[in-house]
């Protein structure tokens, strides 16, 4: 893999020519920014700056760039988020952002896989005795993906269940859910959101119950995904890995391209 022209081609289309990422949200492009503005549950934020690091030492246009965001999102009533990038510039952005009052979340490291190579690597991968694997594409799988996330995450699973619910009425072709279950009981869960027209789709979601770690279930979800994903044309797999899950990951063919780190603001 030629990881530069990869992360290239991710820039691109991820983030410069990005797309809104559910219904009722819309993209924004000015000279400084790409951002996204959605409805009630959805992502708000800057996927990508247009910040090239030539405006002097004082950083004036970053800083210029980082206050017209927080006037703006603040007029919407909105908390956002930046998602900065190890590669974007300034290198010092992060450092502005923490002046201006954002809040880093937990570092991230983007990870890009060749669709087939994972498909190959998880061929056979199958769950444990008396677990079976479900695609979660109706409102009853919404459910068990939402009780997954609340116990893994220990986070409230209400966003997530409006989010799903409402991209599954809108085109229930953009998702693809699996889910884990034991006798009825969801153990496990993951999603991919494949992004029309690009090389990419994404894994997002992905959550084990703690006493079922170490099963097999995080391959055997995975080989569904991409096998979803090999069928609808996507080149590659991409995922925001923690550090657990960056480790596992390097075992199924994931390549480390940069870091990134949420910055938020307002909430």
């Amino acid at each position: 893999m030629d990881h530069a022209a990869v992360l290239a081609r991710y820039d691109r289309d991820l983030r410069r020519d990005a797309r809104p990422d559910g219904p009722g949200a819309r993209i924004e492009r000015t000279a400084a920014v790409v951002r996204q503005i959605a409805p009630a549950h959805g992502w708000n934020g800057v996927l990508w700056s247009g910040l090239d690091g030539t405006d002097g030492t004082d950083g004036t246009a970053a800083d210029a760039a980082i206050a017209e965001q927080i006037a703006y999102y603040g007029a919407l009533g909105c908390p956002f988020e930046w998602k900065l990038y190890g590669h974007d510039v300034p290198a010092d952005l992060g450092s502005r952002l923490l002046a201006a009052g954002f809040t880093p979340g937990p570092e991230e490291t983007l990870m890009v896989a060749e669709t087939a190579e994972v498909v190959a690597l998880t061929a056979g991968a199958a769950p444990p005795e008396g677990v079976r694997v479900l695609r979660a594409d109706d409102a009853a799988g919404v459910e068990f993906m939402v009780e997954v996330h609340e116990k893994v995450f220990g986070a409230d699973g209400g966003g997530l269940r409006h989010r799903l619910l409402t991209r599954l009425a809108a085109d229930p072709g953009s998702l693809v859910m699996v889910v884990a279950l034991a006798g009825d009981e969801p153990v496990s869960a993951a999603r991919l959101e494949p992004v029309p027209g690009t090389w990419f789709a994404g894994l997002w979601g992905g959550g084990t119950l703690e006493h079922w770690r170490g099963r097999g279930l995080y391959r055997t979800l995975l080989a569904h995904r991409a096998r979803a994903a090999e069928a609808r044309g996507h080149r590659f797999l991409q995922v925001d890995a923690l550090p657990m899950s960056r480790r596992v990951l390097e075992r199924l063919g994931f390549h480390a391209l940069t870091g990134t780190t949420p910055y938020l603001y307002g909430g």
